[in-house]
């Protein structure tokens, strides 16, 4: 009931927070947020379930913001439609990316996920006649022009959270079932979990595809809001290692755990460029924030709140003290029948 009751209260906060925006500036955060959780959760589900840490997820959802954009520019596509249809795509790519990345393990996937983001950028870059190149590209928003700004955030606010709640159930279903059990054995002992019998690869495979399809969901979405492409900052490592701090932060093997992280990640991100405006303050204070995680709460905040709460919670024992007027019960309750039955004998 008290999870029920925290659900319920979380999805009321969130259908409840344009009203309670107070300008438009916020609501805009409040989409970033919402974006930047979206992005954590589609990361979380190979983080969290296989343990392989990618901080180059940025590919992904660089990869869905563009296959987004250029299926509307170049073939007049509904946007909704080319959304879902470029994170197919996006999904598509992943699967030959994902057969070639998945068979190192480590520090080596570590590397693999940082250049393939690297070899994007470049790409994208270099190829200005099709992508836009270093000048960008403008993606056309999906709304009309009597749409004003503040509608256009709520708007795309709430289109987020219908993805985030999507992508919630999903790692929910997952985390339930066997091929979730698997993915776990993986995360906990690879070696140990094949030899058992787990088709460890093709579990990596599927966990990593359903990753890349939520990111490219996340990514052309925010291509939809934001109405500009710049490869610089859609191929980023940081935008992946943002990924990897907020579900670390709030406990990758815990559902809302990269919901909780994204929060006060990208309020601390957004809070620092709007006070220090340029400079690169931000990029210090989550590095330190990361070293932190690490170093003191290497499971994240759920995990360890979770853990303060059953420390002080009755534990139950196997064996439990009973008082004298409790056996003298229930030996009056055991004698009851047998004296009754003596009874209607005797009549």
């Amino acid at each position: 009931m008290a999870k029920l009751f925290a659900l319920l209260a979380l999805a009321a906060l969130v259908i409840a927070f344009p009203g309670l925006a107070p300008d438009s500036f916020i609501l805009s955060v409040g989409v970033v947020i919402m974006s930047y959780a979206v992005l954590a959760t589609s990361w979380n589900f190979v983080g969290g379930f296989t343990g392989y840490i990618s901080l180059g997820h940025a590919s992904y959802s660089g990869l869905g913001g563009y296959a987004t954009a250029l299926l509307i520019l170049r073939t007049d596509m509904n946007p909704w439609l080319a959304l879902i249809l470029g994170a197919l795509i996006v999904a598509a790519i992943a699967v030959p990316i994902g057969i070639a990345s998945l068979r190192v393990r480590g520090a080596s996937f570590v590397i693999v996920s940082i250049a393939l983001v690297l070899i994007l950028l470049l790409v994208f870059q270099s190829w200005g006649s099709f992508t836009g190149g270093s000048n960008g590209l403008r993606v056309p928003r999906p709304f009309g022009d009597d749409v004003l700004r503040p509608e256009q955030h709520e708007r795309f606010f709430y289109l987020h959270a219908a993805l985030l709640a999507v992508a919630l159930l999903c790692w929910w279903a997952i985390n339930r079932s066997r091929f979730g059990m698997g993915l776990k054995a993986i995360r906990e002992d690879e070696d140990k979990a094949q030899s058992l019998g787990v088709p460890t690869f093709t579990y990596k495979l599927v966990a990593f595809v359903v990753s890349a399809f939520f990111t490219a969901l996340g990514g052309g979405l925010y291509a939809l809001w934001f109405g500009f492409l710049d490869p610089i900052f859609q191929f980023s490592i940081l935008v992946g290692s943002y990924m990897v701090l907020m579900s670390l932060l709030g406990g990758i093997r815990s559902l809302f755990g990269p919901l909780l992280g994204a929060v006060l990640v990208g309020y601390a991100m957004e809070f620092f460029k709007a006070q220090y405006g340029d400079t690169q303050i931000h990029l210090i204070a989550m590095g330190v924030l990361l070293a932190a995680v690490v170093l003191f709460m290497p499971d994240g905040i759920i995990p360890a709140l979770t853990n303060l709460v059953n420390r002080f919670r009755p534990q139950a024992a196997s064996i439990r003290e009973v008082s004298a007027a409790e056996l003298a019960e229930r030996r009056r309750e055991a004698e009851q029948p047998a004296a009754e039955a003596k009874e209607e004998v005797h009549r």
